[in-house]
């Protein structure tokens, strides 16, 4: 590991435990990408060039006809849907989203309308789009997306993710099956998915993937899929993606985690994880009031979790006491804490240095030790949580 820079810029040198989140930096960037960008900043290159290059990668790996790299997922889903909207008309691409074509309406099933940090229908919003939410949140039929398609559909967007709801909705076969038959492309989010290919073999016309979490690139988008289609979406960089685009160096440092990606020993990993896993749950199992259980990841990703459940009677904490115990205390260890009112969270192992395993599994017994001397439940409200977490965002810069 190298020198840790972040006591001399004032940060903290936080543990994440929470996974690929873009809040704590998404990821550890491979050697390969650090190398590449390197590499390539002291250059001048024709960034047009450079992104056809970079198509001929993303297509090898994700199976796809052509793609190529944005500012990140959230851009590529703009851009996606900017491009299904306006084709190559350049003119309709410098208008947008003020003036928009009449074939504007994007579906997305209720269900699939979820924060990221920021909401998926705004970037839908932000190309030109308008909304057709299709189903209800825990409901979507066949005949909700037949009859919801029409002569004004540019776009579907079906969105993977641990945030949407995993029951009730169609799946990506039959949402592609359905908007295909009455001509429809298929936009899927896969940000935060390991499986690069799997989506556009299933049918979608266009899969985005982050380059910064799974990849461990530079903070990036891919955007892979139909020739054409893409081609739509990389012509918005003569408009709204303007804002959007990245530099010589993220482009050239995602081709380098892609290549890295081929040649990395994933099983190898998956076995360090499990290890880690293991400690902790070995450092949890036999307390009182706590349950530690290895699971797998909701979205088919190759890699289990360990969530733990806290009762509060018995570990004298709550679950969301302790998640901040652990975040406040030296050092901060950030775990995954977004479905903590339900008594839980969960410890990813997917992105520590070697050895912090074990100052996570200390911490917990830190933590856990002090809660149960406490004559009292530790347990503050929890709407305490909800009326601050925007506290730090609003009072931004200090």
């Amino acid at each position: 590991m190298s020198t840790d820079i972040r006591p001399s810029l004032g940060l903290r040198p936080v543990i994440n435990v929470s996974g690929t989140m873009t809040s704590l930096g998404a990821s550890i960037v491979v050697p390969e990408a650090i190398s590449a960008m390197a590499s390539i900043l002291p250059h001048f290159v024709e960034i047009n060039d450079l992104q056809r290059k970079a198509s001929g990668v993303i297509a090898r790996l994700t199976g796809g006809e052509a793609g190529f790299v944005t500012a990140s997922c959230s851009a590529g889903i703009s851009l996606a849907v900017a491009g299904a909207i306006t084709g190559d008309n350049l003119l309709a691409i410098e208008k947008l989203p003020d003036v928009v074509p009449e074939k504007n309406e994007v579906l997305v099933q209720m269900g699939h309308v979820v924060s990221y940090g920021a909401p998926v229908d705004q970037a839908i919003r932000l190309a030109g789009g308008k909304v057709v939410l299709v189903g209800q949140a825990t409901s979507t039929h066949r005949f909700h997306m037949e009859n919801a398609i029409t002569d004004k559909t540019a776009a579907a967007v079906y969105v993977v993710s641990h945030h949407v709801v995993d029951y009730g909705l169609l799946n990506l076969k039959e949402f592609v099956e359905i908007a295909h038959a009455k001509g429809v492309p298929v936009i899927v989010d896969a940000a935060s998915e390991y499986d690069l290919r799997i989506f556009l073999e299933q049918g979608a016309d266009i899969a985005l993937y982050s380059g910064h979490k799974f990849l461990g690139g530079p903070t990036s988008g891919i955007v892979a899929g139909r020739k054409e289609l893409v081609r739509h979406a990389f012509l918005q960089n003569m408009g709204i993606g303007r804002g959007m685009k990245v530099g010589k160096e993220s482009i050239f440092g995602v081709m380098a985690a892609l290549e890295a990606w081929e040649n990395r020993d994933h099983a190898g990993i998956r076995e360090r994880e499990t290890g880690y896993l293991n400690l902790w749950k070995r450092t949890l199992d036999g307390r009182p009031g706590l349950t530690a259980l290895i699971e797998p990841d909701p979205t088919n990703n190759p890699l289990d979790r360990l969530r733990l459940i806290v009762d509060p009677e018995k570990a004298h904490i709550t679950a969301w006491d302790l998640a901040d115990a652990l975040a406040k205390g030296s050092p901060p260890i950030i775990v995954r804490d977004h479905e903590v009112e339900h008594r839980y969270f969960y410890l990813d192992p997917c992105n520590l240095h070697p050895g912090e395993e074990t100052i996570v599994a200390e911490r917990l017994a830190q933590e856990l030790d002090k809660a149960r001397a406490s004559n009292e439940i530790i347990a503050t409200p929890i709407e305490n949580r909800s009326r601050h977490r925007f506290d730090g965002a609003l009072r931004w810069p200090d």
